[in-house]
């Protein structure tokens, strides 16, 4: 039992920031091996960008590396309700996005 459970609520709104946060960061990634491609270009950070990402999610939401890690745990030993927090991730950036297009 992770010292601070986390509601599936809460769950949910923090594995959709992880999610658009991943998105970001693979997008840059991609960014900088096409433009590496075609110019010499200094190679970011990732894993330091990572980091001020996480810790600014963790922040945000007042938890820890350690209580998200357990939270992810406790859910991964619950698949049902991890496929449902999941799939409430998936409909949220879909609206979303859907949202952002329609701008």
């Amino acid at each position: 039992m992770p010292e601070r459970l986390l509601s599936e609520q809460e769950m949910i709104a923090i594995m959709t920031d992880v999610q658009i946060i991943e998105a970001d960061i693979n997008h840059k990634k991609t960014k900088e091996r096409e433009q590496n491609d075609s110019v010499k270009a200094k190679p970011k950070d990732f894993v330091k960008m990572s980091k001020v990402y996480y810790d600014q999610l963790f922040e945000h939401y007042g938890i820890t590396d350690s209580i998200f890690s357990q939270n992810i745990q406790y859910y991964t030993e619950r698949p049902a309700v991890l496929e449902k927090i999941m799939d409430s991730v998936v409909q949220r950036l879909t609206a979303e996005s859907r949202r952002d297009d329609s701008q």
